[in-house]
């Protein structure tokens, strides 16, 4: 266990760094998106990089493999959905999207996989997840299903304009992180809420600051969208902060009980 604790946490860094790559446009990162994008596209990325790093890193420090279904889980339905996109767009003649659909494939074999050798192991702690933490949960879930659909179908939901491609793919990405905290919600131990507050919490420090700059900006047919998406940054990242480095029951160093 201990090399897998290695690997896993090594592995974090460098997605951690190719989410760095993604947030200031470095060309070794942007290279390897699909198509050419725009910055808030690439803001956006680097950010749901950010998030599964935080994951990563935490799960590598603690040993606590026992969380891996969620992501696992979450990756595995962002892979196969996406690889479904990637092979259509490669059927139309699309150069290049059969690569992308063949990692896609890939990764959801690895993935599912790791989903199954990791539902056998027991989570290392006991504490149930708060209730209000289950209530923002299931908001959570209800928000990414419709976002997720939404974008899939083309709809201008984002506070920015967005290439079709990147919108599907999104779309898949937020399918893929309901289900992330979906499986929460079927094991609801604390663990299984501190790794999606982490990644809640990197994912909403990349994007507050630039939403927040965005509003002297924006379109004003996307204000209201821009506004919406901003007050769930700040409340998601006001309920992780809260919980992971607050609450006496549940912050980080307190004892399960």
């Amino acid at each position: 266990m201990k090399l897998l604790r290695i690997t896993t946490f090594v592995g974090g860094l460098v997605i951690l760094l190719v989410a760095f790559g993604f947030i200031y446009r470095h060309p070794f990162a942007t290279s390897i998106w699909p198509w050419e994008d725009g910055r808030y596209s690439y803001l956006f990325v680097g950010s749901i990089l950010a998030a599964v790093s935080a994951a990563m890193l935490w799960v590598g420090w603690t040993g606590e493999f026992g969380a891996l279904p969620a992501g696992s889980l979450n990756v595995f339905v962002i892979a196969l959905t996406t690889s479904i996109y990637f092979f259509k767009l490669a059927s139309q003649g699309r150069a290049g999207m059969t690569l992308f659909g063949v990692l896609g494939i890939f990764s959801a074999i690895a993935s599912l996989a790791t989903f199954f050798w990791s539902l056998r192991i027991p989570l290392k702690e006991t504490r149930p997840m708060p209730k209000p933490v289950k209530v923002s949960f299931w908001i959570f879930i209800a928000s990414l299903f419709a976002a997720g659909g939404s974008l899939i179908l083309g709809a201008p939901i984002f506070p920015w304009k967005l290439n079709p491609d990147s919108s599907v793919v999104f779309g898949c990405i937020f399918l893929g992180d309901a289900f992330y905290f979906l499986y929460g919600m079927f094991r609801p131990n604390w663990h299984n809420a501190l790794g999606q507050l982490l990644s809640f919490l990197a994912y909403d420090l990349v994007l507050i600051v630039p939403f927040v700059g965005l509003l002297n900006t924006v379109e004003p047919d996307r204000l209201i969208s821009l506004i919406i998406y901003t007050a769930v940054l700040i409340y998601s990242s006001g309920l992780a902060v809260y919980y992971l480095f607050i609450n006496p029951q549940t912050r980080f160093g307190s004892q399960t009980r």
